[in-house]
């Protein structure tokens, strides 16, 4: 068996033909004690690292706050303002739809040159002011609930909806903080806020690896943190349940969760370059991988996290 000290040399090699190269943090958990735990030159326990889209599992986690304490009803009609018009289709999505990516919106995810790219343009261009309000303005193209596309946009107005529902920007941040990131032990993570005041739930969140860990232990153990009970295990259940399933990867979609479909029932946070909250309950396991690794080099990542888990079964 490949031993973990092993598989993070490769990781951390920088050799130009590694799949894995610019590792930046590898760090495992097991039955709460970390167990391994790396860093590339130039990082360190302190380091914080972006989350990208690994934040879309915590912008769901205060969803689930808010549904265990009966506040949010997720198959309602979503709450958008700009889809209240009496012959506007969209008005038909619920919360639900948004949170298992099947909201029908038209939506181009992919970070490319050579068409627009909606997430590029939404966190970086025309969109960035008012993330939500770009995301909303997307026609329907399939019917709600029959088709699974990944779409940060829905994110954000998940984070959007939420947030009104709390009474603004403030309150947001006081809830992620209070109800969910210091109950899971996350003490140093703080989440960005778009200039509408809706928070960047798709992406950014900027933590140490520390907290990306806890974070993944208040799944592995039922949303459970300590003695702390922060997530009904209801929610939890329905998060890691497999509702869609990506054509492109393979891998199976929950409530903002990624389903790795392997040996051991691993479920996931990902990210942008490689970003990583696996949870492994079968093995006790929680591990985070954070770098800057290329899209092109995806398999390659995701044997890796295969590869990581294997080494503690």
């Amino acid at each position: 068996m490949t031993t973990i000290e092993a598989l993070a040399d490769v990781a951390f090699d920088d050799s130009p033909a590694n799949p894995l190269a610019t590792t930046q943090a590898l760090a495992v958990m097991r039955n709460g004690e970390i167990v391994f735990e790396r860093y590339a030159d130039g990082f360190d326990t302190a380091s914080t690292f972006i989350s990208w889209s690994m934040a879309k599992s915590m912008t769901a986690a205060l969803c689930g706050v808010l549904v265990d304490r009966g506040e949010i009803d997720i198959d309602a009609p979503a709450p958008i303002a700009e889809w209240q018009g009496d012959d506007d289709p969209r008005r038909a999505i619920t919360l639900r739809n948004l949170l298992e990516m099947r909201s029908g919106l038209a939506w181009n995810e992919d970070y490319v040159d050579d068409q627009v790219s909606d997430v590029i343009e939404m966190l970086f261009g025309s969109g960035k002011h008012d993330i939500a309000s770009y995301a909303a303005s997307k026609p329907l193209e399939h019917e709600p609930g029959t088709h699974f596309y990944y779409s940060s946009g829905t994110t954000n107005l998940i984070a959007r909806i939420l947030g009104d529902h709390l009474g603004g920007r403030d309150a947001m941040e006081a809830a992620l903080q209070d109800e969910l990131f210091r109950p899971a032990g996350m003490t140093n993570s703080i989440p960005k806020f778009d200039e509408a005041g809706t928070f960047v739930g798709s992406s950014f969140v900027y933590a140490p690896v520390r907290d990306f860990l806890a974070f993944g232990e208040l799944f592995r153990n039922g949303g459970m943190a300590g003695e702390q009970r922060v997530l009904s295990q209801a929610w939890v259940d329905a998060s890691v349940l497999e509702h869609s399933v990506d054509d492109e990867s393979g891998q199976g979609y929950g409530l903002q969760w990624w389903l790795a479909r392997d040996e051991f029932g691993s479920f996931c946070c990902n990210g942008y370059e490689g970003q990583r909250i696996q949870v492994v309950p079968s093995l006790g396991l929680t591990f985070v991988r954070v770098g800057k690794t290329d899209a092109a080099y995806s398999d390659d990542l995701r044997a890796f996290y295969a590869q990581v888990a294997q080494a503690f079964a």
